[in-house]
């Protein structure tokens, strides 16, 4: 999942001025039929931050669910996504409490509503509101590590909100995917000799720990640094330039930044619980197309199981696409190609019902 990325986000001097100052006109759109906006909107009883963009606003909706939970794409849609606009209406949302959402004075009332169910309904409340503002009946639903998990839920109950549903990174079983993750990262460190990987994997073993599944998370920090090292996150390794990129959006402040990593953390302790014990096994009939894009070394959420639930979807229409070049940060690692797969296979899709 990007599930679950806890990675300390660089700071920049507040003394210095920040490098998306000289970026700060890279978003603009000057179509005539264009539209670039960013506003905050009332998604159950919540204020929360959307942008819309598009070069023609009767482009195709494509709204973009994220990960994490709590970890927004928003930061770098205008490096990784910006071309996504020249065929689509693309949504950024951070959802309730993430990224420009977060309130830190809200964290006591907001814990308590950050469960997956008010997330689904979250969800088809933005979809909603959205369509009634475009005069449309069905949008995309683009989904990204956890937030996959919120767009299998309203694909299967709200199928009449959707033109298809694309999931990437696409979570199935989070305690068989944590267990097969840290196996093979396992491995990797015994077949390469690394003691200190080695020393710090066996520690925590067992991962997950069914019996005493507090341990999972104070472990979390642990399995993911090598499960990002040896190629979980980045077929490369490592942790990728995500925050790099990050401090170069027009969109974030610094202060913008800091805040959403604090919000991360946040959601991450509050909703660690009930993620543990997901499965999506059994979510497999869609009255929708489904079009899953995944990193073919994908550990973070395993490609393996990935393989075993798309087999078995009961579906219109599906297509598994491979990325042989990506584990889970397929828009990061094949921007390109993702790009090409949206236009040639997601695209088409949006025709009358």
């Amino acid at each position: 999942m990007t599930l679950f990325c806890i990675v300390s986000t660089p700071q920049w001097s507040h003394a210095s001025p920040s490098p998306n100052d000289a970026f700060r006109d890279i978003r603009k759109i000057a179509t005539e039929h264009g539209i670039e906006q960013q506003e905050i909107v009332n998604i159950g009883g919540v204020p929360q931050w959307i942008s819309i963009r598009a070069r023609d606003r009767s482009a195709p909706i494509l709204l973009v669910v994220h990960g994490g939970p709590g970890f927004t794409l928003s930061a770098v849609s205008d490096y990784y996504m910006r071309d996504w606009e020249e065929f689509f209406t693309v949504v950024q949302w951070d959802q309730r409490g993430a990224g420009k959402s977060y309130r830190r004075e809200d964290r006591q009332s907001l814990a308590a509503t950050l469960t997956i169910d008010r997330l689904v309904r979250d969800t088809e409340e933005l979809i909603e509101l959205v369509g009634k503002r475009f005069k449309r009946d069905r949008v995309f639903l683009l989904a990204h590590s956890f937030g996959t998990i919120l767009g299998v839920k309203v694909a299967q109950r709200r199928p009449d909100l959707l033109y298809a549903y694309v999931g990437m990174g696409q979570f199935v079983d989070a305690a068989r995917s944590e267990a097969l993750g840290y196996e093979a990262t396992l491995a990797d460190a015994r077949a390469e000799r690394n003691t200190e990987a080695i020393s710090q994997l066996e520690a925590i073993a067992p991962f997950p720990d069914a019996t005493h599944p507090e341990r999972n998370l104070q472990n979390l920090a642990v399995e993911r640094r090598w499960l990002a090292h040896y190629g979980g996150y980045f077929k490369a390794g490592g942790a990728g330039r995500h925050h790099a990129v990050a401090q170069l959006s027009p969109t974030y402040t610094a202060a913008d930044l800091q805040a959403r990593q604090e919000a991360h953390d946040f959601i991450l302790q509050s909703m660690w619980g009930e993620l543990g014990g997901v499965d999506l096994n059994n979510d497999i009939q869609f009255d929708v197309p489904v079009i899953i894009m995944q990193g073919r070394h994908d550990r973070g959420t395993s490609s393996v199981l990935v393989k075993e639930w798309h087999d078995a979807l009961k579906v219109p229409y599906k297509k598994l696409i491979w990325f042989e070049e990506s584990s889970h940060m397929v828009y990061e690692e094949e921007p390109g190609k993702l790009l090409v797969a949206l236009v040639n296979e997601v695209l088409p899709l949006a025709r009358p019902r």
